[in-house]
């Protein structure tokens, strides 16, 4: 009789397998540009939207633990300027002041640990400083 009662547990627990949402993976998660092209100067805020891929809707309460912007799009990956974390203007959105000093091309790399989810999301968005 003993024998039978891890059986008799695991057949009940069956359907509750099945019962269980489908967990997300990091990659159902991405950063995206609220603009593509902004003014070069001091003060610009480069905005973006922190969506799951799956429903499109918009993530809160991510913890952006790293943050870049450089020229590497146009080959001066050392040409990075400071960004500056703002206040979340809604949930799922996250803006940054930087100084866009020279006009073309602009690499902003984000890494950020999302509530619930296992491993750290990775973004690189090209974005463009016009005169």
């Amino acid at each position: 009789m003993s024998t039978l009662n891890p059986l008799r547990a695991l057949v009940a627990a069956f359907p509750l397998a099945f019962a269980m949402p489908a967990l997300a993976d990091i990659k159902d998660y991405e950063f995206q540009l609220t603009q593509y092209e902004l003014k070069q100067g001091d003060g610009v805020v480069v905005t973006v939207r922190l969506i799951d891929k799956r429903t499109g809707k918009a993530v809160p309460d991510a913890v952006i633990f790293a943050s870049r912007i450089d020229m590497e799009p146009d080959g001066m990956a050392t040409m990075a300027s400071k960004l500056e974390p703002m206040p979340a203007p809604e949930p799922g959105i996250y803006s940054f002041r930087t100084n866009l000093i020279m006009e073309g091309g602009w690499r902003l790399s984000l890494a950020a640990k999302l509530q619930g989810e296992v491993g750290t999301l990775e973004s690189r968005l090209i974005l463009k400083a016009t005169p």
